[in-house]
């Protein structure tokens, strides 16, 4: 069993999701081709999942990002929990997440995240975040205290982490990476042309650096990240971004559709055909990633118990 954590918890205060896109004209929304349908949630198994979740009173990324995969996760008994509330500081113009003031930590939140990893009998924890600019530390004391108590309940469980950049927040990564994580996971999101209008918040370099420090602070861990394609990027553009990774030493890439979530968010420029994601994939490895997740669905967290495992692998025989 898989279950990745976001610890998310609902958003009372404001009755707008998205405030800071209010004023934005509307963008068109293309019709999904047919390779973008999925099955509509609701078996047994979900609704099981959906009860745990509900019991726990952690929220789930898979619902505040409207990930089109909810169905399926949910129905394996796989969810991704977003620590440090259900608002940020960021104003993504992908992201369905909403944006504005966060609430202060909750210190009993990591304790909750290991009773539920344990409970459930977790065998893969993925844990993410909203980015939190107001915290000094960005939140990496936090990471690290969720880290550790699921360790202490469950010390089997691998724990992935999918984090935010962390900008001009000081030692923030090497706190985080001191609690030892199996995987660390920052997404470019797109390529660096488009960062002004779809991340104007983040800095690509930044960003890329992240990784690349991870990597230099602990060569033993996994290093992951991932971009959005349909933005209206070129194709040299996505090879560049793979070399970039590449020399940071990334191991795992991944490559999904971007799905616009409302009419004030970025437009689809492109459905990308499944086609084009395999022979993404295929020239991906050809570069050296040890392991490459391309196709339209594709999101970071998905199926990444199964990927971890496979990741492990190519390594161990390599």
């Amino acid at each position: 069993m898989t279950f990745t954590v976001d610890l998310l918890s609902a958003d009372p205060r404001s009755t707008q999701r998205h405030p800071e896109k209010a004023h934005r004209p509307d963008q068109p929304v293309l019709r999904k081709p047919e390779w973008i349908r999925v099955k509509a949630p609701g078996s047994a198994a979900w609704r099981e999942t959906e009860a745990v979740l509900s019991a726990s009173g952690l929220a789930t990324v898979c619902r505040e990002a409207a990930c089109p995969n909810i169905g399926e996760c949910w129905e394996k008994k796989q969810a991704t929990f977003l620590i440090m509330g259900a608002i940020c500081t960021r104003a993504c113009a992908f992201c369905n997440v909403s944006t504005g003031l966060p609430h202060p930590l909750d210190a009993s939140e990591p304790a909750r995240v290991a009773e539920a990893a344990r409970d459930l009998g977790l065998e893969h924890v993925v844990i993410t975040s909203v980015d939190r600019d107001d915290l000094a530390d960005g939140g990496a004391a936090h990471f690290a205290a969720t880290i550790a108590a699921i360790r202490a309940a469950t010390p089997r469980t691998t724990i992935e982490v999918l984090t935010p950049d962390f900008l001009r927040k000081e030692a923030a990564l090497e706190t985080l990476l001191a609690a030892r994580p199996d995987v660390f996971n920052h997404n470019l999101e797109t390529v660096p042309s488009l960062y002004p209008t779809v991340r104007p918040g983040a800095r690509y370099f930044h960003s890329l650096r992240l990784l690349q420090r991870a990597k230099e602070l602990n060569p033993a861990i996994f290093t992951k990240s991932g971009i959005m394609l349909g933005f209206g990027e070129k194709r040299a553009e996505v090879t560049q971004v793979m070399d970039d990774l590449r020399t940071a030493r990334v191991d795992f890439l991944t490559l999904g559709q971007y799905l616009q979530p409302t009419k004030k968010h970025a437009a689809v420029a492109e459905f990308v055909t499944p086609e084009a994601f395999a022979a993404l994939q295929t020239l991906a490895y050809s570069k050296g990633f040890a392991m490459v997740a391309s196709s339209p669905l594709t999101r970071s967290s998905h199926h990444a118990g199964a990927d971890f495992a496979r990741l492990r692998a190519a390594r161990a025989a390599s």
